[in-house]
C-alpha cells in the first residue's frame, strides 16, 4: 500500500511505552489491544447535499478497511449512522443501501461490529437493520450488546428511543429526541458489574453534553446525565467512543475520556475521510491515531 495517501493527522508516542535500543534498531512494547473506529458514513447511491458525499463513503470505507488489514487490527466497529436513504425515501432502495456498505465492512479479516444511529432507522425499521447486519459471535445481532476481547470488556450502547421509550421506526428517527430506556440502564448496571475487565463503551449519540456551550445537549440522550452516572460508579470505564456529532471532539467528565471521531460523509475526496486506531497497553494508557481528518489523542489513565 503507498502509505503517501494516509495523513497521520498528529503522531504521539504514549507515556509508558518501553523504547528499547539496541545499535541502530529499537523494539516498543506492542499494546494490549488494537481495533479500529470510523463512524457516520451515511452511504447512499444519490448526488451530493451541501457538505455530505454519500456514495464516495463506499470508496472512503475502502481505504478504511485495506489499512485496517494491512495494520492487524484486533476488530473494527462503525458508530451508527452507517446507511442513509435517497431523497425520496424507499425502503427497498434503502435496505440495498445497507447491503452495500455491510458488504464493503465484511472485507475486513477479523471481527467486525456496528453501533446503531439515527439515520439507521430512517425508511427501515431497527429490525430490518439488524437483519442485514453481523456482529462477530453472535447469532442474531442486537441493538445494544457486549463482548470481551483481549482481557478488555466492550460495551455497545443504543439510545434510539424517544423520551417515552419507543424505539426508531421507519421515519421516527428524530436525532433531537433520543433516550436510553430503563431496561438498558439496568443492563448496563449489571454489565459492568460482572465484568471485571477494563471497559470501552461505544454509543452513537454524544454522552458528554455538559462539556459544551449552548444546545448542544440536542446530540445527547435526554438521560445521558444518568448513563455517565452509572459508568463512573463502575470505576471501570478506560473511555467512550462516539459519532453523531460530525465535527469530532473530545472533553473528559469525571476523570472518563469522551472522543468524538468526526464523520466519513463530510467532504469531497479521500482527503476528507476520516477513521482512528485505538492503541491501549498494559498501564491502561490509550493512544488514538486518526488518519486523514481524524483527531489523535494519547489519553493518560490518571
Amino acid at each position: 500500500m503507498n502509505r503517501k495517501k494516509f495523513l497521520l493527522s498528529w503522531v504521539t508516542l504514549i507515556a509508558g511505552t518501553k523504547l528499547l535500543l539496541a545499535g541502530s534498531e529499537k523494539a516498543v512494547a506492542a499494546p494490549a489491544i488494537r481495533f479500529g473506529i470510523v463512524t457516520d458514513l451515511h452511504y447512499a447511491d444519490r448526488l451530493p447535499n451541501n457538505s455530505r458525499y454519500y456514495k464516495q463513503s463506499l470508496t472512503k470505507l475502502s481505504e478504511c478497511i485495506e489499512l485496517m488489514n494491512e495494520q492487524g487490527v484486533d476488530f473494527l466497529i462503525e458508530l451508527g449512522d452507517f446507511k442513509d436513504q435517497n431523497i425520496h425515501p424507499n425502503e427497498e432502495e434503502t435496505l440495498r443501501f445497507l447491503e452495500t456498505i455491510e458488504l464493503k465492512f465484511r472485507q475486513f479479516k477479523g471481527p467486525v461490529y456496528h453501533v446503531l444511529g439515527n439515520h439507521d432507522m430512517d425508511s427501515i425499521s431497527k429490525d430490518q437493520f439488524l437483519s442485514k447486519i453481523h456482529n462477530s459471535g453472535f447469532s442474531k445481532a442486537r441493538s445494544y450488546y457486549s463482548f470481551n476481547a483481549k482481557r478488555h470488556h466492550f460495551i455497545v450502547l443504543d439510545p434510539n428511543y424517544t423520551r417515552e421509550g419507543i424505539g426508531y421506526d421507519r421515519g421516527n428517527f428524530d436525532w433531537k429526541d433520543c433516550h436510553v430506556p430503563e431496561e438498558q440502564l439496568k443492563w448496563l448496571e449489571e454489565d459492568l458489574r460482572k465484568h471485571h475487565q477494563p471497559a470501552v463503551v461505544f454509543i452513537h449519540q454524544q454522552l458528554d453534553g455538559p462539556a459544551f456551550d449552548g444546545d448542544h445537549a440536542r446530540y445527547c440522550p435526554d438521560n445521558a446525565d444518568r448513563v455517565r452516572a452509572i459508568l463512573e460508579r463502575s470505576g471501570k470505564v478506560l473511555a467512550v467512543f462516539q459519532g453523531h456529532y460530525h465535527e469530532g471532539g473530545y472533553n473528559v467528565i469525571n476523570g472518563i475520556p469522551y472522543y468524538t471521531l468526526k464523520a466519513v460523509i463530510e467532504g469531497d475526496g479521500a482527503q476528507n475521510n476520516s477513521y482512528a486506531i485505538v492503541e491501549i497497553w498494559k498501564n491502561l494508557n490509550t493512544a488514538i491515531k486518526g488518519y486523514r481528518k481524524a483527531v489523535s489523542k494519547t489519553l493518560v489513565k490518571s
